[in-house]
């Protein structure tokens, strides 16, 4: 019989940030023993490339913690994006021209590092703030930190598995298989 107690020497936000941490190691490790070129490389019917897939996460990443501290000033309503934000939007999905893949991952692990710390000080994973008005919230909704944790959580679990199939695409590599 499977003991089913919970692990006392844990707790809800440890559970999150081990979580989060695990899918951050299987979106790395698809990026293993590779160049620039083959970083920023697509290998799929996709525009998708690793370094793009990392950028983009990180980036989602920051923009999630920066609500968590300062709620939706942190972030734009739909209806003030302007065409240079949507360009801009698509370039953090590619390299390009001068980055680097090392730089790339030193920087998704500075904003990991920043997050971290941020929720290991929340005083209450409860806070919440309202979202901002866009097509893709529910209207009115708020999100706490821990439901941004959540969030989190399954955008990098998910980009993880797409950089796996675009990994196998280049190399024949795999990193979850």
């Amino acid at each position: 019989m499977t003991d089913t107690k919970h692990d006392s020497s844990t707790d809800e936000r440890t559970d999150l940030l081990q979580t989060l941490a695990k899918h951050r190691h299987f979106l790395r490790f698809t990026v293993r023993d590779l160049t620039d070129e083959q970083a920023g490389r697509r290998s799929t019917a996709s525009e998708l490339c690793l370094g793009g897939l990392i950028k983009h996460v990180a980036s989602t990443e920051r923009g999630w913690a920066e609500f968590i501290e300062r709620g939706p000033a942190a972030m734009k309503d739909a209806s003030e994006m302007t065409e240079a934000d949507f360009a801009a939007r698509t370039d953090g999905f590619r390299m390009l021209p001068g980055e680097t893949l090392e730089g790339v991952l030193a920087e998704y692990e500075e904003v990991a590092r920043r997050t971290d710390e941020l929720v290991a000080g929340l005083p209450d994973l409860n806070a919440s703030h309202p979202l901002p008005q866009a097509p893709w919230f529910e209207p009115g909704a708020r999100w706490s930190a821990r439901r941004v944790l959540l969030h989190l959580i399954a955008e990098t679990a998910q980009h993880a598995g797409h950089a796996d199939i675009i990994r196998e695409s280049l190399d024949g590599a795999k990193s979850m298989g």
